[in-house]
């Protein structure tokens, strides 16, 4: 598998940004390996906090809620897909299935040996992570669900996300950091901007970006509609703790949070949210509320 791997430049004097690289190689699925990079913080004897971004981000989203869950006392793990941040590039669209994304993290998982997770997720931190939960449900001890979804294709996509799919496929420029930009509340500056742009020194690092939303399950009979099913059955069978926080402005999302409310067992009772003034992003937008909530959740459950 060809693959591009972005130079470590890129990553100098980025704002708010003084963590410490780590890497593990995972298999590629081809007899080779890949390499991927993740942020590791905080007590190492500690249970962990899995914090996983989505499209087009990578840990970097997770900078301002980091030290809030490490000043608590927790360990925050936080990985880069592959395809984003500072781990290896496929070149090729091809080279980039829901299920091999799967595969790359649960090898990394793996690797690590993490248990008593838990998992923060959002976007396709979320698609990928909750299949990681109803693969090794052992690992997890409970789910803070936010601005995500598990689709299985039975039901029709909105407008919205197909204007995003073709957006993402056609468009000349791919331009990360202003798609970050859109979908917050709050103004990013420029550096924060440039940061989410760093992994993409040009379109041929962005395969994996572009190639995303073509991925998510869209008819019943997509490749990864069955494994989805099977995974909803796993997660609706046991009562890992679930909290949902959604932004409030989020209308592409607007309503899913009540169907991990109504799905989950352990999600009954919970203390679930609607931040206002939060994006799609809402790590960008409140980052701290939405770190005091998970917080809060971990104490009590």
């Amino acid at each position: 598998m060809e693959f591009l791997r972005t130079p470590d430049d890129r990553f100098e004097v980025l704002p708010d940004f003084d963590f410490a690289p780590n890497y593990l190689n995972v298999d590629d699925g081809e007899g080779g390996s890949l390499r991927l990079h993740y942020l590791d913080e905080g007590p190492s004897a500690a249970d962990p906090v899995l914090v996983m971004h989505g499209e087009p981000t990578w840990c970097y989203l997770y900078r301002h809620m980091i030290p809030i869950f490490t000043d608590a006392g927790h360990r925050v793990v936080a990985p880069d897909l592959i395809g984003f941040g500072r781990s290896d590039k496929p070149m090729a669209r091809e080279d980039y299935t829901y299920q091999r994304h799967v595969d790359w993290m649960s090898d990394w998982l793996t690797q690590l040996d993490l248990r008593g997770i838990t998992l923060v997720c959002q976007d396709w931190g979320g698609l990928i992570g909750l299949r990681l939960v109803a693969e090794m449900p052992e690992r997890f001890a409970r789910l803070v669900i936010a601005n995500t979804a598990l689709p299985t294709g039975d039901q029709p996509m909105g407008a919205a996300f197909k204007a995003w799919r073709e957006y993402a496929e056609t468009t000349p420029v791919f331009n990360a950091g202003r798609i970050v930009f859109g979908g917050t509340v709050s103004e990013l500056t420029d550096a924060e901007v440039a940061a989410y742009n760093a992994p993409f020194p040009d379109d041929r690092y962005q395969a994996g970006a572009r190639q995303f939303p073509a991925l998510v399950p869209d008819r019943p009979d997509d490749p990864a509609a069955a494994p989805n099913r099977k995974a909803w059955e796993v997660l609706k069978s046991r009562s890992l703790p679930a909290l949902t926080v959604f932004g409030a402005e989020d209308k592409v999302m607007a309503g899913i949070d009540q169907v991990f409310q109504k799905a989950l067992p352990g999600a009954k009772g919970q203390p679930h949210k609607v931040l206002p003034g939060a994006g799609h992003f809402l790590q960008e937008d409140v980052g701290k509320a939405l770190a005091d909530a998970a917080l809060a959740f971990m104490d009590n459950t």
